[in-house]
């Protein structure tokens, strides 16, 4: 039983575990985006989403303290320059985990995609803005209705008036057949 255990270990010792999180968090920030299996990507989240929000201070100690743990300079430069900017007014959730239909071919496991969610441009809110928005509601008929002149009103109502008449004898003759 695994009562509360909470860290895998991904079938690696102490020290390669740490090693294996420092690289794949490395190559995320400079990447942006890496594919991986799903007890990697949720070991990765749980591991560099701590180092995002220190990102968005920018001081000595929090540029030293994510060196401690990323051990390589130019994602630390990458992190508090070019991602800090984008996830500055995000409270929390910098990371998605998509997981793919296809499994690896060697050992069977599934396969993900895990990404920084500000660096996505399909589900980012300006790629939703620049689609032109379509509304179908009965509101937006009446507002046109009410710009019609009176003219053109006057002229639909005999039409309108002819289909109500038709509609009654219709209902009519079916009363005197029975």
């Amino acid at each position: 039983m695994r009562h509360g255990k909470k860290v895998n270990h991904l079938g690696r010792k102490t020290a390669h575990r740490h090693a294996l999180l420092s690289n794949m968090a490395s190559s995320l920030i400079l990447n942006k985006r890496i594919t991986t299996t799903v007890a990697k990507a949720k070991a990765l989240r749980k591991y560099v989403e701590p180092l995002l929000t220190k990102a968005k201070d920018d001081s000595t100690h929090s540029r030293r303290t994510v060196f401690s743990y990323l051990q390589n300079k130019e994602s630390v430069k990458t992190l508090f320059g070019e991602v800090a900017s984008k996830i500055s007014d995000r409270p929390g959730g910098y990371t998605r985990i998509i997981k793919m239909g296809d499994v690896r071919v060697g050992d069977n496991a599934e396969m993900c995609l895990i990404e920084l969610v500000d660096f996505n441009t399909l589900y980012s809110k300006e790629g939703t803005a620049k689609k032109a928005k379509t509304r179908r509601s009965r509101r937006g008929k009446k507002e046109t209705d009410e710009a019609i002149p009176a003219a053109e009103v006057v002229e639909e109502t005999p039409a309108a008036e002819a289909k109500a008449e038709k509609k009654t004898k219709k209902a009519a003759t079916k009363k005197t057949k029975e």
